[in-house]
């Protein structure tokens, strides 16, 4: 790759006297390395790659595995307490007296803080959940954006081919006295003119290459299978979206959180019961031994019951986001709605009807202007009009993919 680099600028300052060579040449260069090591996928296993690539889908694994883990934490007994005391606290002799104790919870506050532990890792999956339709809308629009650069592209080629035609046609009619040198040099002007789009549209299809490479996150230099139909596919949804879906699991999930969270605050707000040993000497003589039990009681739980009405607080705030999001869902999805049917509509005039007006004016130009029926500059009116109708065309079936995938995959907001 250094020694490609190498040569190609030093071929650029070779022919800096000619720029769109050197243009032409540099972009020839760009793709053919990539074209050496391209891999053609679908979107289906594109969406799947990056998946199971996405950084941040591998960190939410980790973090459901790592409540998962948390769930053993769920029995928490106070730390073992062992004491030594030594000195002359029976007679005037030096004794020794050895102790250990161990609290334990009482109640239901292992059970509350295992339920607290399950939902925490249920509030995990669903915020992989989350990321995951986020890669997948983000792998879909770069996917079908390659495919805009590849369509533009064949419709440049297309207008080269015209054009070479039309200069063609343009030269004869000079040479046999029928025109003027400028119909020649207009089109020497278009024909370079095109490839000089053709070179600028190989830097766009380079880009756009890497915005997919980045979101499937590989070092391989993947591309759209050229089978797949340049139309995005728009699945319409059932009652309820799957953003909806996704978004409301989120919410209460978390909701589910905080009633745990409040109900392990309410628990411990019981006592603990303790059981310990002691052994000791009398007057330096024996061991004598014995066994003690007691309670630890929180008089002053106010903390705790504080924290308890602070969770039930969360509750409803959730409640509240889950409320406004589904309402700014239900406006966005609207708005997507009507910018897609009003896309859909304009696609559909030129399937229908520009693209075949397009087609029949090139013909009949092309014909009338080579048999001398038609003026040079009538002819080059019809044609950049149908031009136009074609590039007309590749625009309205990129707004439309743009907006069919919007509203496949309308943003979630989840703060």
């Amino acid at each position: 790759m250094k020694k490609l680099l190498y040569n190609l600028i030093k071929m650029t300052f070779a022919n800096f006297a000619h720029p769109l060579r050197t243009l032409r040449l540099i972009a020839f260069l760009l793709a053919s390395t990539l074209i050496s090591a391209q891999t053609k996928i679908s979107l289906e296993k594109a969406i799947e790659l990056a998946k199971s690539n996405n950084i941040d889908l591998k960190i939410a694994d980790k973090e459901i595995e790592k409540q998962t883990v948390l769930k053993k934490t769920a029995f928490q007994p106070d730390p073992l307490q062992v004491q030594y005391q030594g000195g002359q606290f029976n007679s005037v002799d030096f004794d020794h007296n050895f102790s250990v104790q161990q609290f334990f919870p009482l109640g239901n506050i292992t059970k509350a803080n295992r339920q607290l532990q399950e939902e925490l890792a249920k509030l995990a999956e669903k915020r992989k959940a989350l990321s995951s339709y986020e890669v997948e809308k983000a792998v879909t629009l770069a996917y079908y954006q390659y495919l805009y650069g590849v369509s533009v592209q064949k419709l440049n080629s297309e207008l080269n081919e015209i054009y070479t035609k039309f200069l063609k046609n343009a030269e004869l009619r000079f040479k046999t006295g029928e025109s003027g040198n400028i119909e020649v040099i207009s089109a020497k002007a278009k024909v370079k003119e095109i490839e000089t789009q053709k070179a600028q549209l190989e830097y766009d299809l380079v880009m756009y290459q890497k915005q997919l490479q980045f979101f499937i996150q590989t070092n391989e230099n993947i591309i759209p299978d050229e089978n797949t139909a340049l139309q995005y596919t728009f699945i319409e949804n059932q009652e309820t979206s799957h953003a909806e879906l996704l978004m409301t699991d989120f919410y209460q999930q978390q909701i589910s959180v905080y009633q745990k969270e409040a109900g392990t605050f309410k628990a411990l707000r019981t006592p603990k019961v303790g059981l310990g040993y002691f052994a000791q000497t009398i007057n330096t003589e024996s061991l004598f031994q014995g066994f003690t039990a007691g309670l630890q009681i929180p008089l002053f739980g106010g903390v705790n019951t504080t924290k308890a009405k602070a969770a039930a607080i969360n509750i409803s705030q959730s409640q509240m986001a889950l409320d406004k999001n589904k309402m700014i869902l239900n406006l966005q999805k609207e708005e997507l709605q009507n910018n897609f049917l009003k896309q859909q509509k304009n696609v559909a005039y030129y399937q229908n009807e520009g693209l075949q007006y397009a087609n029949q004016i090139i013909d009949t130009a092309q014909k009338s202007y080579a048999n001398g029926d038609m003026s040079y500059w009538s002819y080059i009116s019809f044609l950049n009009q149908a031009i136009d109708i074609k590039k007309q065309f590749a625009e309205a079936t990129h707004s439309y993919n743009q907006s069919a995938i919007e509203l496949q995959f309308p943003t979630i907001k989840n703060n």
